[in-house]
């Protein structure tokens, strides 16, 4: 297989919901099917917005925005508020306001307290005053993080604006957006090699992008393992077979590992194991697993890297990334990753490209996970214990957002 292909036919923004995401799918669908194994779509439904007009009005001065998509339409107008924390007493500050953050998106919790204390709208900031862009990343206001509540207008700013509206302390903001918001698609891509037994592994990675970014590392790296691994044991007797899915819209929540979870519920009790791709193969980073399952696990890993001489580190937690809908699920699950420095090889913006992946560095990778999923896939019986220990059911209730964090 041709691993540079794989970064060339993707070298384009291909975010949640779009065509060019769908033409991702279709292309890692063919991909399979040129190593002979079988591969189908399966759509979920994805909120969409398309932005028609997004106005920001600093004390009647115009500045660049991106509204949210799916917060809504309308305009609202208020007094400026930053707000760089999320303690009670910045919450409370909020009322009436239209409010300024710091961050780049809002959480489920932070979301609520916020409307709960009148916030008119919220403003946020993406970017680095110092680069020579000035890009704003589209994002969406999550169903997940409105929840019951009200919808209120969100726009996205440049960090150098962000900066310039408390230096020169503007009072004054208007909002004003128009979209339209639809049910749009997404897609899994699910392919499966065979074994003898009933029960089989998932093996997942995410091929949407963000706004901005090819999503070369994050995550047609994970991808193109997924290719690499169905490669080299397409056609080997396996005790539990394969299932390859490649997930559409991670970037927006996780979406397509929940929604397969969702739709494959009755067979669930099946999956013995899910281990998830996201981000490897970069020049320079350190390989990491977490795992989301029982503590053996972790030590097992670290065991057979020191065996075979592959440097890893692994540990256990819920990782950001697909293998949690599944261990929320009860199924025990991992993630690995190679981690670079967002110096080295950043993602979310415009300097996620092909070039930041050394497919020499992408092969090594690979061959690791194939001996270790090779020894799963030919395991007498799963040996890893299908429960998942309460600190790691804390970590999921934390992460999504059904308890608070402790502080």
């Amino acid at each position: 297989m041709n691993l540079s292909n794989i970064f060339e036919s993707t070298d384009f923004v291909h975010a949640s919901g779009t065509k060019e995401e769908l033409q991702v799918a279709e292309f890692l669908k063919a991909q399979c099917e040129a190593l002979g194994v079988p591969a189908r779509l399966e759509a979920f439904r994805v909120a969409m917005g398309e932005i028609e007009s997004a106005h920001l009005f600093a004390d009647g001065k115009e500045i660049t925005c991106k509204a949210f998509n799916c917060c809504g339409s309308g305009s609202v107008e208020g007094e400026l508020y930053y707000m760089p924390g999320t303690d009670p007493v910045s919450i409370a500050g909020a009322k009436d306001k239209i409010v300024l953050m710091d961050t780049q998106g809002v959480g489920f919790f932070v979301y609520q307290d916020l409307i709960k204390a009148g916030a008119k709208g919220i403003i946020f900031q993406y970017g680095n005053m110092y680069y020579p862009n000035t890009d704003i990343d589209q994002r969406d206001l999550r169903e997940a993080v409105v929840g019951e509540e009200r919808k209120v207008l969100c726009a996205m700013i440049h960090s150098s604006q962000a900066v310039e509206l408390v230096k020169n302390k503007v009072k004054n903001i208007r909002l004003e957006v128009s979209q339209k918001e639809y049910d749009g698609e997404s897609h899994n891509v699910i392919a499966e090699l065979p074994g003898r037994r009933d029960e089989f592994i998932v093996l997942s990675a995410h091929y949407d992008s963000t706004s901005l970014s090819h999503g070369a590392y994050d995550n047609m790296s994970g991808c193109a393992g997924l290719l690499g691994i169905m490669e080299q044991l397409k056609g080997k007797e396996l005790n539990y077979s394969l299932r390859f899915v490649f997930c559409g819209s991670e970037e927006r929540g996780l979406l397509g590992s929940k929604a397969y979870v969702k739709e494959h519920k009755e067979e669930l009790d099946k999956i013995v194991l899910n281990i998830n791709l996201d981000m490897i193969g970069t020049y320079m980073g350190k390989f990491i697993s977490c795992v989301s399952a029982e503590d053996k696990l972790a030590h097992y890993i670290s065991y057979m890297a020191a065996e075979i001489g592959f440097p890893i580190e692994a540990k256990t937690g819920v990782y950001s990334s697909d293998s949690t809908p599944f261990a929320d699920s009860g199924i025990p699950a991992l993630s690995f990753a190679r981690i670079a420095s967002s110096n080295v090889a950043p993602i979310h913006c415009r300097y996620d490209v092909k070039e930041v992946m050394s497919m020499e560095q992408l092969q090594g990778d690979i061959d690791f996970l194939v001996k270790f999923i090779e020894r799963f896939a030919n395991a007498a019986v799963c040996p890893v214990a299908r429960e998942i220990p309460e600190k790691i059911k804390k970590e999921l209730d934390e992460y999504l957002a059904r308890k608070r964090k402790e502080q």
